[in-house]
Formats: C-alpha cells, structure tokens, sequence
C-alpha cells in the first residue's frame, strides 16, 4: 500500500486548497515498524472527519504527528499555515521549537484518558493553560473557562475536584479545557472507549453539537452513529494510508474498499453503539473494542 501513498488523492478534498491542516507524504518508523507510509490529509475549516480502522493501522500515531507528540520520520505537517517539516535526525532550532509550539497551540488533543490534574478543581483545570501558556490574566481566564464549561454542561462543577466526576463528566471537562485555549482544531483519540456505556451518549453529544456548530474536528473513533452523525467525511485507515474516504452515508453504508467492507461487517454486527437517555436503563455492556491504535 505503501507504493498508493504518493499518488492516491484519498484525504484531500477538492486538492485541499484553504486546508487548515494538510498531512503530506507523512511516514513514521517506530524502529522497523512501518506505521504511517506517506500519509495525505487535508481537512477544510470547519469540516469534521471521523478516522476508522482496525487496531494498528496508524490513526492515533497520525494524530500524535500532526501536533508533534511523536516526530515524524519523513514528510510535513501544517496548522493553520504553519509548516513543520520531518526532520528526526536533527536537533530542533529554537525557530523549529517555536513552530512547533504554534502547531500545538493550534490543534489541541484530547485522549481515551482525561489526564485532569487531580488535585486542581475543574474551574482551575480548565484556567490553567490560557494563563500558564496563553498569558491571559486570571479574570479572563476565569470568563473563558465559565464559557466553555457552561457550553459542556458543566457549570455547576466548577469547584468539584475530579475524582467526584463521572467518567463522562472528566471527558466533558476535557473538552472544555481544549476549548478553552481556542484552537483551530480538536483533535480527538477515541474519546469514549474508556467510558462506561451508560456514559458515552453525553460524550458525543457534545462532539456533535461542536460539529454543527462549525468546529473543526479530527476524530478517531469506533462510534459509528456519531461518524454517520456528525462527520463531514469519513475516512478509512489500512496499514498507514487511507485507503477509502467520502461522505459518512457512502463509506458506512456502501464501502468500496474490500477491506473496509471487512472491518464494518465485522464491527456493525458485534458492537453498534447503543446510547441510554436519562431513566432507561443501562444497555448490557459492548463487547471490548477491536482494539487500540498504535
């Protein structure tokens, strides 16, 4: 597949002029591991794309690259018009630094994980990158994490720590927290595969209200409603390249790709996601996820 990486249009609609990110020819070597073999990407402002693929095809380890938590071997990446090239074999300018800082500022990255720091209340979790890296005076910060905590439905836990939080809860706070230092993109690593079933509706709800209210989003995820809900395009990971991308209702409903069509036989029969609204109860729990991306 590798040989269909430079050539292969896939992930860049319309040529991906005005892209607000742009993936370009993107390879990764976990030693001889081949992770990412020229990856192309370019997702539009306010687009949202949704990332599917079995375990180890390279999707987190994308998202990891575009805002450099790992270091590409070869190829670019840009936010927002800023443009880091690979270039693991040398040490980082301060000029490189500083990109990458910009990038970072840019896409922010919320994980299966919610990594809240334990001792800060939620208001505090929420403040503390706008101060620590934004230099926003406190007040403003206080105003923009009020914001976004109320946007998450959050408010009245301003003052909780996060262990009183449900899991649902600690990933909405999350999401306020990337909020708050107004990125021009999120970018999502299966946000809800460590929650409880009974709390990944109030997860996507939110996702999805981002969606239509214009947010830029790239999500890895297995949750197929949301994808077919809130996705602008649907992209299909094999072995480091996309190898299907299109709208939600063709690439779910009628792959192209063979081995697409392989992975959602196999997922839409033994784990569609079943949401709980409040007062029902709780569906029997999924079967485990097809598994964690690289």
């Amino acid at each position: 597949m590798s040989s269909m990486a430079s050539t292969d249009p896939v992930g860049q609609p319309g040529g991906g002029g005005g892209a607000i990110v742009r993936v370009i020819g993107l390879e990764k070597y976990f030693g001889r591991n081949h992770v990412l073999r020229g990856c192309l990407l370019a997702v539009m402002p306010r687009e949202t794309i949704c990332i599917l693929g079995r375990s180890g095809s390279g999707k987190t380890t994308l998202l990891k690259c575009i805002n450099f938590l790992e270091e590409p071997t070869v190829g670019s990446v840009e936010v927002d018009g800023i443009r880091v090239e690979a270039d693991p074999l040398h040490p980082r300018t301060r000029a490189h630094r500083e990109q990458i800082r910009q990038i970072r500022l840019r896409a922010q990255m919320l994980f299966q994980e919610f990594n809240l720091f334990p001792h800060m209340k939620v208001i505090e979790n929420v403040m503390e990158a706008p101060v620590r890296v934004r230099g926003l005076p406190r007040k403003q910060a206080i105003e923009i994490a009020e914001k976004y905590l109320e946007k998450v439905g959050l408010l009245d836990k301003r003052d909780e720590y996060p262990a009183r939080l449900s899991g649902g809860q600690k990933q909405r706070a999350a999401i306020a927290r990337a909020l708050a230092m107004e990125p021009k993109v999120l970018l999502f690593d299966e946000p809800t595969s460590a929650l409880d079933p009974s709390l990944v509706g109030e997860v996507l709800t939110v996702m999805e209200e981002l969606a239509h209210e214009g947010t830029t989003m790239i999500v890895v995820t297995h949750e197929m409603d949301f994808a077919r809900e809130a996705a602008d395009r649907v992209l299909f990971m094999e072995e480091g390249v996309f190898i299907e991308e299109g709208p939600p209702e063709q690439v779910l409903d009628s792959p192209k790709n063979p081995l697409t069509q392989v992975f959602l036989e196999r997922f839409l029969t033994e784990g569609r996601i079943r949401r709980t609204r409040p007062g029902e109860e709780a569906p029997a729990p999924l079967p485990p996820p097809i598994g964690h991306t690289v």
